[in-house]
């Protein structure tokens, strides 16, 4: 009787300790699902809804882009594309590359585009902007050479 005792209760032992094991892989896993998804706000489908013209790092003038034409911008894990309508040619203007980000920074490196775009990575393939970003916008910011703000183009989350 003394050794089914003891079998009986080292089997619940392992059994309640495989059900906790279980359990805590369970919450890594959602808690690293969590951490990447943080980490990865500028993973989605944007369209540009307008820009900011700065003087002395403060907005100076602002115009929307509904009149202009239509820009959609696409970051995958680690691949960006971007096409704009244009009335005029329906086949310009797009670009296609990598490109990283952190908190503050977003550096796009174009390996190919349209003719135009094309004849620009020629000249320059990285791009880089201060990047101001909240779960559904974004604003990518060019700089002069003296770091401070000119132009920037300002994104809102469609997907």
């Amino acid at each position: 009787m003394k050794i089914k005792s003891t079998f009986l209760i080292m089997v619940l032992v392992l059994v309640f300790a495989c059900k906790d094991q279980q359990k805590n892989d369970l919450e890594t896993t959602e808690v690293n699902t969590e951490v990447n998804k943080r980490t990865n706000l500028l993973k989605g489908t944007w369209e540009l809804k307008g820009f900011y013209n700065y003087k002395d790092n403060k907005v100076v003038d602002s115009f929307s882009n509904n009149t202009i034409s239509r820009q959609i911008k696409m970051y995958s894990d680690s691949k960006v594309m971007w096409c704009k309508l244009l009335k005029t040619d329906s086949i310009e203007f797009f670009g296609y590359g990598s490109y990283e980000y952190d908190d503050d920074n977003l550096t796009e490196i174009l390996e190919f585009g349209s003719a135009f775009m094309n004849e620009v990575i020629q000249e320059q393939q990285e791009f880089n902007f201060e990047l101001e970003i909240s779960e559904n916008r974004f604003e990518q910011i060019e700089l002069d050479e003296e770091g401070n703000k000119i132009f920037s183009e300002n994104y809102v989350r469609i997907e």
